[in-house]
């Protein structure tokens, strides 16, 4: 995690109120409130979507006029306009304070979303809405309507609305976004700056970009999926939640983010590729929740590909035989150069689903049949020492998912370290994002020295008491290489 940059990633989501700047990348001091998820009766419809009568297949003229304005009107459209309120607390009165009165006041939110179902069901950002106590949802003809939240997920940034209308609306269909090539035109479409229907081209400059922009959380299950689209098309505050569509038409993305100085579009749009959203929607629809699949391995992100740098017992990748230094090539015959990339492909399955993994080991190329485990299903790496005792589950930091002891005289010699604390088991998480493996040695927490958990205790105790949201570690990893991490209070 870094605390701060020079450029700062601005979410392009509502123009005033309670989404505008939410997911910049130096956080508010408040962390967001756990997403609310709302079980429901409806039924589930998906529409292959439909073009106007006027359209034509984008690919017969693909840089023509017609390809931009036959896209444009399959999916305008479909694009609405979300509108949010919520109370929040206004500055403290003692008088109303003593006739146990609350005071607070309306704050408004904009963004987009986009129809995929003609009886109402809607996409739009997590950050839109939440928070939210009211949703309205505004068509392209000015019609309003009310929207139930029937379930958001914060790691991939994404909720799903659904709206009684009394007549079919418009959709968009889903496209494949693994089939999106850098260089391939495509249109934004949302409500920037509460300008509503707006259309904006660009090319596809990018894939598979991880910004950081998402905090995780493990106390509320929030371990962030960003493997984003990238296009010059312009996008500003209130795009969040809109379509971003190929020239046939198809709906390849999700516009969430921007990059930004001044918090308005300066060249670079980033989507949720759409492999991703229809799957999250169809898990909210179905669970209320996403279900989410682990390869159970860890990689090491500082290395170029993807490299396995260990491997989880009770893991799909265990029993399929993957070992650490295994180079991933490609899952189920697409190409993952990145991490990113393979959390992209990972993000379609869930628990129980069965894939082929390519690989390279010792210059060979291998194929394994991997079944995805959930998260609970990873206990640890292979090669834990004998335990004297079996570990409880209190035994793991609440947060931060890892169990630390004091290191012994032995470690202390080998990495010339004086005191710290061993990192004797971890589960992924945020040290495991950070770089930080099993058997590193935590030294300091925002400087202070560390020769036995109360240390810690005191030391995370500090942290609380300045107001902090997070601390910096310090320590060496157990080939004695220098870390140096910033997360989250645990």
């Amino acid at each position: 995690m870094q605390w701060s940059s020079l450029l700062q990633w601005s979410a392009a989501g509502a123009a005033c109120g309670l989404t505008f700047g939410a997911m910049s990348w130096v956080k508010s001091p408040n962390p967001s409130p756990a997403p609310t998820v709302h079980t429901t009766s409806h039924t589930w419809t998906p529409s292959t979507g439909a073009l106007s009568p006027e359209a034509r297949p984008a690919t017969e003229t693909p840089l023509s006029d017609d390809a931009f304005v036959c896209a444009a009107q399959a999916s305008v459209n479909a694009v609405v306009h979300v509108q949010t309120a919520a109370v929040v607390p206004a500055q403290s009165n003692p008088w109303l304070s003593m006739l146990g009165m609350d005071p607070g006041r309306v704050a408004q939110g904009s963004g987009s979303g986009v129809i995929l179902d003609r009886q109402g069901w809607i996409v739009t950002n997590h950050h839109v809405i939440d928070g939210a106590q009211r949703i309205q949802v505004a068509l392209s003809d000015g019609s309003t309507m009310e929207a139930e939240l029937i379930g958001s997920d914060p790691s991939t940034d994404l909720a799903l609305l659904k709206t009684t209308p009394a007549k079919n609306l418009p959709t968009l269909s889903f496209g494949n976004s693994d089939e999106v090539n850098v260089g391939e035109w495509v249109l934004a479409v949302g409500n920037p700056l509460n300008l509503t229907s707006t259309v904006t081209a660009g090319i596809v400059s990018a894939k598979g970009r991880n910004l950081r922009l998402l905090e995780p959380d493990a106390r509320r299950d929030i371990y962030p999926v960003e493997s984003f689209l990238q296009t010059d098309a312009a996008v500003n505050p209130g795009n969040s939640g809109g379509a971003l569509v190929n020239l046939e038409g198809e709906l390849i993305g999700i516009n969430t983010a921007i990059a930004s100085q001044t918090g308005s579009y300066a060249g670079y749009s980033f989507a949720i590729p759409s492999s991703i959203v229809r799957k999250v929607v169809d898990d909210l629809r179905e669970y209320g929740r996403v279900q989410r699949a682990y390869l159970g391995i860890q990689v090491d992100q500082r290395d170029p590909g993807v490299r396995v740098a260990g491997v989880f017992r009770g893991s799909g990748a265990n029993a399929a035989g993957l070992q650490p230094g295994d180079r991933i090539e490609a899952i189920d015959g697409i190409p993952v150069s990145t991490f990113p990339a393979l959390q992209e492909q990972l993000s379609k399955h869930r628990p129980g689903a069965r894939i082929a993994v390519q690989l390279r080991r010792d210059g060979r190329q291998l194929q394994k049949e991997v079944e995805l485990q959930g998260r609970n299903a990873l206990v640890s790496t292979p090669d834990d020492p004998p335990a004297t005792r079996t570990p409880g589950e209190e035994d793991f930091l609440p947060n931060w998912g890892v169990r630390l002891s004091p290191a012994t005289a032995q470690v202390q010699a080998r990495l010339d370290v004086r005191g710290g604390l061993v990192v004797t088991d971890m589960r992924p998480g945020e040290w495991l994002d950070e770089g930080i493996r099993r058997g590193a040695v935590l030294l300091r927490v925002d400087g202070q020295p560390l020769e036995s958990e109360e240390d810690l205790n005191k030391a995370l105790d500090r942290s609380r008491e300045a107001g902090q949201r997070g601390v910096l570690l310090e320590g060496v990893q157990a080939n004695g290489q220098q870390f140096y991490a910033g997360v989250l209070l645990p």
